[in-house]
């Protein structure tokens, strides 16, 4: 079982960055620095679309609802990519059969994809761009970080990835609330402006009467 700290890790890591991951794990592995990433990563061909997709996640990641649009496609792409990379790396290491990391890969990988994603819109509704570059750094940041130290210390990566993901669902799940009560007050607003309207228009319309005169 001692792939499973660094499956649980990449998974978490691909919910948010799938293309990083596989960039990351695969110069690791061409450069010689760990021993345990599988070949099938380290080609070049594998290196080269990842680092192409890397970069073009890089931008979308930091334009407002641009942002979102690419989370709803990677809905799938990422919890595919975190079960793939985890059954890669059981296969290597043959200590955790291959359908069980795949599986703890896909899920954890699943979560916190909607945790970025809830939590972009979230930040998308704020009027300014730059909350969204700065989460995206943030996040490009530990993405390398958890993932380059999992590699030396997977047991301390994964614990790190597990408080993280908590940690985002309960933030989820407060924005998520906060979100709904927002919409909620906004929709009544909406619903006293237009009683407020019909009211107001109600009493500017002339009264109707028979007003015929008969001579």
């Amino acid at each position: 079982m001692s792939v499973l700290p660094l499956v649980f890790t990449s998974g978490w890591a691909s919910g948010i960055n799938a293309y990083a991951v596989v960039l990351l794990f695969g110069v690791f592995g061409a450069t010689g620095l760990t021993d345990e990433v599988p070949e099938s990563l380290q080609r070049t061909d594998v290196l080269v679309v990842a680092g192409v997709l890397f970069l073009c996640e890089a931008v979308a990641d930091k334009i407002p609802y641009v942002d979102s649009i690419w989370d709803a496609v990677h809905t799938v792409i990422r919890p595919i990519a975190g079960a793939v990379v985890g059954a890669l790396l059981a296969g290597q290491n043959g200590s955790l059969p291959e359908l069980a990391a795949g599986a703890v890969g896909g899920s954890t990988a699943l979560l916190s994809h909607f945790v970025k994603a809830g939590t972009r819109m979230a930040v998308n509704t704020t009027p300014e761009p730059f909350s969204n570059v700065a989460l995206s750094l943030a996040e490009d940041l530990g993405v390398a970080a958890i993932v380059t130290f999992a590699l030396f210390h997977p047991v301390a990566a994964a614990s790190i990835a597990g408080a993280l993901l908590i940690g985002g669902l309960v933030i989820l799940i407060f924005l998520a609330q906060r979100i709904r009560r927002f919409l909620r007050r906004r929709s009544q607003r909406r619903e006293e402006r237009r009683l407020a309207d019909a009211e107001a228009r109600a009493r500017a319309r002339p009264p109707s009467g028979d007003g015929s005169e008969h001579f």
